[in-house]
């Protein structure tokens, strides 16, 4: 099976960097063509060949600009190919276009979120258009599957859901010097580390965060806070460092790191916190987190639950918008050891059961085969 796979306009697909994304095409793409023929369509990026192959994965890069501009890029690039399934990830907008251009090839969409189903992006009515369009709607969680069918019944029969995953080999527990070594090179050899890893924007909950580490380390002065990720508005990270310093949290901030690194911030940690504030499709970072080793603290909203089970691999925050909340789970870490190491030993166990990209790309496999033999006049 040949599969073309359109990547959004924003970022780049290639290894080891990009958003989230465009790290789960890339993941994807390649665990897909272990199997079948693979092209990835993305943007062209300086210092990134226009054509990238590797066994049967070729990247295919073309000028970017508007979504609009990009779209026509892409499909003056594929008029002339031939595939047997077409992916179109995270940008409902492009399934007409590319469906007008190749009405008997099966399309799919994949939504890693609701925002490009939303307004200011989508209005309800456009989105309807849009997903009727498609053959096939993938959503990366429960939540999302089931909150895109209440907006858009419609296409609802023809939604699934497939997990991401994660890259298991490099997210994987350190050893105790690679901790050691590390921790001492932050200056946090002594402290109980909680660690954030997002983009630094409100909806991910990271003032929320500080506030309860203002009240954990009424009664435990060595906690502190590492936060890896950058921020979208210089104001708002302005606004974060001076809470910390207000709040008497000790912050160490990375910034971003490139995705090949990220390990190295939740190895700096004691626990892993994800404070989201709004619907969180999926939540790559908890199984980066959990696949570490890391016991898991995070909101109780969208698609976390469907990852984080309370008091098994990790603790769920019901009011996750209550500092006080979050601060309770934080000491119940702080305060037994025993589970925490419970907790995080459980995660990489789940974690290697079902989130992996091999896992991920064989599901979507078994998905489009019977949908193309169905497309062939046969039986599914």
């Amino acid at each position: 099976m040949h599969i073309l796979i359109v990547a959004p306009e924003q970022i780049p697909v290639t290894r080891g960097r990009g958003g989230s994304v465009e790290i789960c095409v890339h993941h994807i793409a390649e665990k897909l063509a272990d199997q079948h023929k693979v092209t990835v369509v993305s943007r062209s990026a300086p210092r990134l060949p226009a054509r990238e192959e590797r066994g049967n994965l070729t990247i295919l890069r073309v000028a970017t600009g508007t979504p609009r501009q990009y779209l026509a890029n892409v499909l003056r690039l594929i008029k002339d190919r031939t595939f047997d399934w077409i992916q179109v990830d995270n940008r409902p907008r492009f399934v007409p276009a590319i469906k007008e251009l190749f009405p008997r090839t099966p399309v799919s969409l994949f939504l890693h979120s609701l925002t490009f189903v939303s307004k200011p992006y989508l209005s309800r009515q456009a989105g309807t258009a849009c997903l009727a369009r498609a053959d096939l709607i993938v959503a990366n969680s429960q939540s999302l599957q089931e909150t895109l069918a209440q907006r858009f019944p419609a296409s609802a029969a023809k939604m699934k859901r497939v997990y991401l995953g994660a890259d298991l080999t490099r997210f994987r527990p350190p050893s105790p010097e690679e901790r050691r070594q590390l921790r001492l090179r932050h200056g946090l050899n002594d402290a109980f580390v909680v660690v954030f890893a997002g983009r630094i924007i409100p909806r991910k909950g990271l003032d929320v965060l500080i506030r309860a580490l203002r009240l954990v380390r009424k009664k435990a002065p060595r906690v502190k806070l590492v936060v890896a990720g950058s921020a979208q508005s210089h104001a708002f990270k302005k606004r974060i460092q001076r809470l910390a310093i207000r709040s008497g949290v000790p912050t160490t901030f990375l910034g971003h790191l490139p995705h090949a690194k990220m390990r190295r911030a939740y190895w700096l940690g004691d626990c892993f916190v994800c404070p989201s504030q709004r619907h969180e499709a999926f939540g790559l970072v908890n199984v980066e987190a959990m696949a570490t080793g890391l016991p898991c603290i995070a909101s109780r909203i969208g698609g976390i639950g469907e990852i984080i089970r309370n008091g098994h691999n990790g603790l769920l925050v019901n009011r996750y918008w209550k500092p006080e909340s979050l601060a309770k789970r934080i000491r119940r870490l702080l305060e037994e050891p025993e589970l925490a190491e419970r907790l995080g030993k459980q995660a990489r166990e789940d974690v290697l059961r079902q989130f992996d990209w091999k896992t991920t790309a064989a599901n979507l496999a078994y998905l489009y085969r019977p949908a193309l033999i169905k497309m062939d006049g046969g039986e599914p």
